[in-house]
């Protein structure tokens, strides 16, 4: 499925975007208004990129420490590598655990979503930071030829933003 938001400074301009889509043929279901008094974030699906970045990199790192430390306790043990002579052979192996550890801890970063916590780029931020400043957000969901026509429409308003997302 394929979306256009468009971001409009106030109620009135979202209401006429709406009312003016409306009448060019379009589903009221595939019109949605967002902001104070109308859907919000949550209920459309738009999510904070960075909690969710969160959230997947700390389910990573449940799984991936763990294995990190048995595979590099395992590693040491079958290798009998004495790398730190003064830990001894137990303190070896729970070393290369902890080392094992440690680089499962930097896979739930770099893979689960942390690089995206970081230096995030999603438009979504944008959005939310709309929403919070008091604007308004008309999105549509449809095919291809549906969002050119909404974006001929929703151009005459002159909205501040307007984006088109493909689900492919």
């Amino acid at each position: 499925m394929d979306y256009l938001v468009a971001v409009l400074a106030d109620r009135i301009q979202a209401e006429e975007a709406y009312v003016a889509l409306e009448k060019e043929g379009l589903a009221v279901e595939q019109i949605a208004i967002l902001g104070r008094g109308y859907k919000t974030a949550d209920e459309f699906g738009l999510r904070d990129p960075k909690a969710q970045a969160r959230k997947q990199a700390l389910l990573m790192a449940a799984w991936l420490i763990p294995f990190g430390f048995g595979g590099g306790f395992t590693f040491s043990f079958i290798t009998g590598l004495d790398t730190f002579a003064w830990a001894g052979e137990i303190g070896n192996h729970i070393i290369g655990g902890l080392l094992g550890a440690i680089s499962g801890a930097m896979g739930s970063f770099f893979v689960g979503g942390g690089v995206g916590l970081a230096f995030g780029s999603d438009n979504t931020l944008q959005y939310l930071n709309s929403l919070n400043e008091g604007k308004y957000l008309v999105a549509v969901k449809g095919s291809q030829n549906m969002l050119n026509n909404a974006t001929r429409i929703l151009r005459q308003l002159q909205p501040e933003m307007l984006e088109k997302y493909s689900s492919e």
